[in-house]
């Protein structure tokens, strides 16, 4: 989960920044089953203190438990779960089999609370947040890192096993902007969070606000368009409107295809669609190609009823985007 990974990120760099010693671990490769993605990340502190996750738990343990040992004392180290190492790719076999019966390399490195390290992992956070697309090389003799540019097409992690580097693609985490309260964006929120979305409630209402009870999102208590407007989104952010409002979803909208968004959706049966692409081309001034963009009626075809239905069939048509997939395929 992207947001997983841009929470790891903040932790580290206040724990560098309080002058810990931080292990930052990252999934450099997968075989066969395995719960993380290459690119994945986790943080360690030496007292064990940890954030993020590498698999289901048996890696983690491992790793805390070396560590507390006085393991990974050198700037890189590369281990496999999983299965035995490999000579060839400088990995070391750990013996620890897991559970799911794949193969998990990972790339440990030790980050001492100096100057290089906060402005490392400061740029990193500056990439997750969106602000930059940047990926990293980390060269896996010196343990030496630096940022290259990126379009942040294809895998997330290349290994360069003639110059013995990685190449470790960023990302922004994945955004949710909720473009009003309802009971449809409430369920949404609650999905989002659990895929790993950073999920951010923009409504001005404070009736709406006031019952509004998710842990772990964002409000921002103004017009969503105006949020939008202000440089809310980048180009892993989903906009979805949910409250058959126009004065707020209409505004949502006109905003939201001004910006790289990858996903733009608006709730409303398909006659209240064709009423409001209408509108929104003769008072939004939007053309073709912008109504184009917008996914409406939102959501997959699953003959949704309550608001939990339809959140999921919501968060189900983001995830298709997100992937790649057409609709047809599925």
């Amino acid at each position: 989960m992207q947001h997983l990974d841009l929470q790891v990120i903040e932790r580290a760099l206040a724990w560098a920044r309080d002058g810990e010693t931080v292990w930052l671990c990252t999934v450099l490769a997968t075989y066969g089953s395995s719960p993380r993605a290459p690119g994945s990340l986790l943080a360690v502190r030496g007292d064990g203190r940890h954030v993020g996750s590498l698999s289901g738990g048996c890696v983690e343990e491992d790793f805390l438990a070396r560590l507390a040992e006085g393991e990974f004392d050198t700037p890189i180290t590369t281990l496999r779960y999983g299965g035995g190492g490999n000579e060839s790719d400088g990995v070391d076999g750990t013996g620890i089999a897991l559970p799911c019966g794949g193969i998990l390399d990972v790339l440990v490195e030790r980050l001492v609370p100096d100057a290089e390290t906060l402005v490392h992992l400061e740029v990193l956070l500056a990439t997750l947040q969106g602000r930059r697309a940047l990926a990293r090389r980390v060269e896996l003799d010196s343990g030496a890192r630096h940022f290259v540019e990126d379009d942040g097409i294809g895998p997330r992690v290349i290994r360069d096993t003639e110059r013995g580097a990685v190449q470790i693609r960023l990302t922004p985490a994945a955004r949710l902007i909720l473009a009003g309260l309802s009971p449809v964006a409430e369920a949404c929120a609650r999905f989002a969070l659990g895929l790993g979305f950073e999920v951010i409630v923009c409504d001005p209402r404070e009736e709406a606000l006031a019952g509004f009870d998710v842990p772990g999102v964002e409000i921002e208590p103004v017009l969503p368009s105006v949020f939008i407007a202000a440089g809310g989104c980048h180009g892993a952010t989903a906009v979805v409107a949910l409250t058959h409002d126009p004065r707020i979803d209409d505004l949502a909208m006109i905003e939201a295809v001004r910006t790289p968004a990858f996903y733009i959706g608006v709730m409303g049966s398909r006659r209240t669609s064709r009423a409001r692409a209408e509108r929104l081309r003769r008072s939004g001034g939007l053309s073709e190609a912008d109504i184009a963009r917008l996914h409406m009626p939102i959501g997959l075809d699953l003959g949704s009823k309550t608001p939990a239905e339809i959140a999921l069939a919501v968060m189900a048509d983001i995830v298709r985007v997100q992937r790649g997939r057409p609709r047809d395929a599925l």
